[in-house]
């Protein structure tokens, strides 16, 4: 910018003292000055564009990397602390604008510098000329900043209903089966058609100052040129000033458009840059329900019991216990607890939850619920999972605590919001042989859907699982969860979807496959009770009694749950 500052300056004197003194050799050094200086201008212009160009991508994908880790560290408190909308926003709008105002700060400053370098040169000339575009330059920065403050507020309006539309967009589309089936579609239709106006009304209201500010950005740069050449032009006919002083006074004046344009754009674009980074700091401001424990993991020693203390509750090693809730929310808490996707007192055998470090946690317990999803892919890698530990042979080659050939290891792979806000939806790593992911497709009463598909378990999984009905889908939920082979495996309603008949056979099938293993369903299923080893009666999260299905069928609030029956 200096470089191209200083061009009016050289042809001024190219004239002077070149063409008007008839001084040749005058004329081709300051010729060879102008050419030097574009040469120099269009070398730095280059790499300031690069470095631009890597400020704003650096500055966007470095964001994009805090808002995923964010996200990853908040894990069960992301659904209830963000909304679906804000994250999309804020990692594909957000971000580009907070790139673009970092990398509008090179072209701003640099516009900053040529203005006071023309200005110098200016009071050096002509001390009035030279007062007029130190006063200019300042009072069009002014009506500018008077036009920011307004548009900073409209863009704040704007952004916050954009994220609010898009929430609404995404729960449109993930409960859009469930529309269909309920009809419900037009009148989800009206309300985004009345959130998209009201968003479109918002837009508007920006564009008026944006155009305002265009608007500004012409007009006031061209109205100091005119007075910069009214003033020149008047001290060359007075002979206060030669022809090519005033040549070189009317570049400096059009050259100032530049700068004063790029000065005013990055005003603009720190504005939004503003806004966005404001919410940006807001997301990864947001702290984690409880901290994680520092604690080194206690070693193995075994099946242990976990209890949670508050309920009451006990899931003896090794056994195949089941839940009966009178209330869902009860079953969504009991499971937060026990996954440790909440704060609580629940131990597994001596060793408190809050003492061991999460990555532990989530390969010995495992919480799988009807709000986990299918990701798109082959259906083997999504049942196995990508990156299987498995060798040449098929099998696992960690064997895994007690020589069963697992790696029980779960890893989050953004999981949306499940019952009681636990989130997080389970990518299972671990990956026994072909073999056993025939066996948990039998236990999980699969079989049907892999040999309805074309390519059987190596066809291709839609996204969500949209290819597969509800039913379809929480059966291979369940072979996903069995083909991790945690410690604990906690199961949330696992047969909700199915009819009777199947039920009963994924109750066997599991039951078998998981035998000698923790295994804890909630559930209200006569068909799953009459099948555990244990049930335990939950009401207001509190285990109020327990034994088998056959002698819970005696007490009444148990049997008005289980049975569909009324309490007298």
């Amino acid at each position: 910018m200096v470089a191209q500052a200083l061009v009016p300056a050289a042809v001024g004197k190219a004239i002077d003292t070149g063409i008007i003194a008839r001084d040749q050799r005058a004329l081709l050094l300051w010729g060879g000055a102008v050419v030097v200086l574009g040469v120099v201008q269009a070398t730095a212009g280059i790499l300031r564009d690069r470095a631009a160009l890597t400020t704003r991508l650096g500055a966007s994908y470095r964001t994009a990397q805090h808002i995923a880790r964010q996200a990853a560290r908040l894990g069960a408190a992301l659904p209830k602390r963000v909304a679906k909308g804000e994250i999309v926003n804020a990692g594909v709008v957000d971000i580009g604008r907070l790139g673009d105002a970092l990398a509008e700060t090179a072209r701003g400053s640099g516009a900053l510098v040529a203005i006071a370098v023309v200005a110098a040169i200016l009071l050096h000339t002509s001390w009035q000329l030279g007062l007029v575009v130190l006063l200019g330059v300042p009072l069009m920065v002014g009506v500018v900043s008077l036009l920011i403050r307004p548009l900073h507020r409209r863009q704040q309006r704007l952004r916050e209903q954009q994220a609010e539309l898009t929430g609404r967009a995404v729960d449109i589309v993930s409960g859009l089966r469930v529309l269909r089936g309920i009809g419900g579609e037009e009148v989800f239709a009206d309300r985004y058609r009345a959130d998209s106006q009201r968003v479109r009304a918002a837009g508007v209201a920006v564009a008026r100052v944006e155009a305002l500010l265009d608007g500004a950005k012409v007009l006031l740069p061209g109205l100091l040129t005119t007075v910069v050449v009214w003033l020149g032009a008047h001290y060359v006919a007075t002979g206060r000033m030669g022809a090519g002083q005033l040549v070189a006074f009317y570049g400096y004046a059009v050259f100032l458009v530049d700068p004063l344009r790029r000065l005013t754009n990055a005003a603009g674009r720190l504005t939004q840059g503003h806004v966005a980074a404001r919410r940006i700091t807001a997301f990864l401001a947001l702290r984690p329900e409880f901290a994680p424990s520092a604690v080194a993991p206690a070693p193995y020693q075994g099946p242990a019991p976990l209890t949670d203390p508050a309920s009451a509750l006990t899931v003896a090693p090794g056994r195949f216990t089941a839940v009966a809730c009178a209330s869902p929310a009860d079953a969504a808490t009991l499971a937060a607890r026990l996954g440790r996707y909440t704060d609580s007192a629940v131990t597994l055998g001596d060793t408190p939850l809050a003492d061991l470090p999460p990555d532990e946690i989530r390969r010995r317990i495992l919480v799988a619920d009807n709000a986990d999803r299918l990701f798109a892919g082959p259906l083997r890698e999504e049942l196995r999972g990508r990156g299987s530990d498995a060798g040449p042979d098929g099998r696992a080659n960690d064997a895994g605590r007690g020589g069963r050939g697992r790696d029980a290891e779960v890893g989050g792979r953004g999981r949306d919001a499940a019952p009681g806000g636990r989130g997080c939806d389970v990518a299972l790593v671990g990956r026994g042989s072909d073999a056993a992911l025939e066996r948990a497709v039998d236990a999980a009463c699969a079989r049907d859907i892999v040999e309805a598909l074309p390519d059987g378990l190596d066809d291709l999984v839609e996204e969500s699982g949209r290819n597969f009905s509800g039913g379809q889908q929480q059966r291979l939920r369940l072979v996903r969860a069995l083909m991790a082979d945690p410690e604990v495996l906690i199961l949330i309603e696992p047969t909700s979807a199915v009819d009777a008949h199947t039920e009963a056979r994924i109750a066997h099938g599991v039951g078998e496959l998981r035998a000698g293993r923790t295994t804890l369903v909630f559930t209200t299923s006569p068909v799953v009770l009459d099948r555990a080893d244990h049930v335990v009666y939950v009401q207001g999260a509190k285990a109020v009694a327990q034994g088998s299905h056959g002698d819970l069928l005696t007490d009444v609030r148990y049997r008005s749950v289980v049975a569909r029956e009324e309490t007298e």
